[in-house]
């Protein structure tokens, strides 16, 4: 039984309330945070400092955005952050989706070994190559510049090629034999029938390496030192620092570092729903079938 006590045959419109009434609730917990965030960030001084806090703004100002931008070089680290987070996404993309393919629909030496010896990788606690990545962008001269901050993070993308292999191996071998009779390559056979149809998992993949690349803070916290080339979390911290009295000022940075991640969110939305969808199929279900290619 799904609900012991509750015989949902009879009644479904209980079921239904209680199910809703949870799911408000939790909408609510994860909203109201960045509500107060919003709001906060739009308040004046006095109306921070009053007592009892308030959630009505009585007299909205945008005063604390204009002094974010006048104050610390905002725009600069947007443009650290978008362009690292952007290059390192759009290789992970490209390139795990190229080994899945490789490990799904080719026969070589060593491949099932080689896929779980990647897999194994997962295990390994990110800080374990801290100390070891540090050490060998300092020898290559990587400290704090783009290099070092974009090309080892490139390395880790064993998720992606797992998630990509486990998709691919799903679509019919027929495909790839007919495309082989019709006088494809192998990267013709992959941009042509294999990409149209992992346009969905490469979406995911790519939100959340974005997503995971936007939030990161300890790498280039490690490898970075100078103010220009810090990245938006490095930003909030240093914010927060210097500037922890003007809390709107700081509500505001956290505001506009929010935003580029709702903007990929927003675009890329519907092809999260196509790939949990087609991720919830059973095995030899057909992603065409699902997408509506």
């Amino acid at each position: 039984m799904l609900y012991p006590g509750i015989d949902t045959r009879k009644d479904p419109l209980l079921i239904r309330t209680v199910i809703y009434v949870f799911l408000c609730l939790g909408a609510i917990t994860m909203v109201l945070p960045y509500a107060w965030m919003l709001v906060t960030s739009i308040k004046p001084l006095s109306e921070i400092q009053s007592y009892p806090p308030s959630f009505i703004v009585k007299n909205p100002t945008f005063k604390p955005y204009t002094d974010l931008f006048k104050m610390v070089p905002m725009a600069r680290y947007l443009f650290n952050s978008l362009f690292v987070a952007g290059a390192i996404t759009l290789f992970n993309v490209f390139a795990t989706s190229l080994a899945g393919y490789a490990f799904a629909k080719h026969k070589f030496w060593g491949r099932d070994k080689l896929f779980f010896l990647l897999l194994g990788s997962l295990m390994i606690p990110w800080q374990v190559n801290i100390i070891p990545g540090f050490v060998i962008v300092k020898n290559l001269g990587w400290l704090n510049t783009y290099k070092g901050l974009i090309i080892p993070s490139m390395a880790w993308c064993a998720f992606g090629i797992f998630l990509n292999r486990q998709f691919i191996y799903s679509i019919p071998d027929d495909l790839i034999d007919a495309a082989k009779i019709d006088g494809c390559s192998e990267f013709m056979i992959y941009r042509k029938v294999i990409l149209p149809l992992i346009k969905p998992v490469m979406a995911t993949l790519a939100i959340f390496t974005f997503l995971q690349q936007w939030n990161n803070f300890v790498w280039p916290l490690v490898i970075i030192h100078t103010s220009s080339m810090r990245t938006i979390p490095l930003a909030l911290a240093v914010l927060s620092g210097q500037f922890g009295a003007n809390f709107a000022m700081v509500m505001a940075g956290a505001v506009v570092a929010t935003v580029p991640m709702l903007v990929v969110y927003l675009v890329f939305q519907k092809y999260i729903i196509k790939g949990a969808a087609i991720t919830g199929l059973k095995g030899g279900a057909r992603p065409r079938v699902v997408t509506g290619q």
